[in-house]
């Protein structure tokens, strides 16, 4: 028996849109990164780009538990000695909290070429409001990652 490997024609990419208000920053990622990937889908191939599309919009009003905020650290060099910069992820999440989150899905994805292509698809706003309303998005619930369940 051959294996199935779907060709690009055949790939149907559909738009999910998340409210991440009150949702924690991990398990909300992992959601995400999972449907970036395409593992929700039968045709799920991991050579392949074969995952939807992501909005999350209210990134501002996101979660962090166990006091993470404070102590979990985000890292960044300039490429120059000594040009190591840290900083928390609460005082990330303060000043961009769109880049923290999409800083926090990257780390789930493949690290190469495809991981790239698969970022690419997401889009995080720290708002309510985003400019993709004529993709007809259509709204994924992740009652699992609530932080008051």
């Amino acid at each position: 028996m051959r294996t199935y490997s779907p060709k690009a024609s055949e790939i149907q990419r559909a738009w999910h849109v998340v409210d991440a208000t009150d949702l924690v920053l991990g398990r909300m990622s992992t959601e995400v990164a999972s449907i970036l990937r395409g593992k929700h889908k039968p045709m799920f191939t991991p050579h392949l780009d074969v995952g939807d599309h992501v909005i999350i919009v209210n990134a501002e009003k996101v979660v962090l538990t166990a006091g993470k905020a404070e102590k979990k650290m985000v890292y960044r060099h300039s490429g120059y000695p000594g040009g190591l910069k840290e900083e928390t992820y609460g005082s990330l999440l303060s000043r961009k909290p769109a880049d923290a989150v999409r800083k926090t899905i990257k780390g789930m994805l493949p690290s190469n070429r495809l991981g790239d292509q698969m970022l690419t698809k997401l889009k995080v706003y720290a708002g309510p409001d985003h400019p993709h309303a004529a993709q007809q998005p259509q709204p994924l619930v992740l009652d699992q990652a609530r932080a008051d369940r």
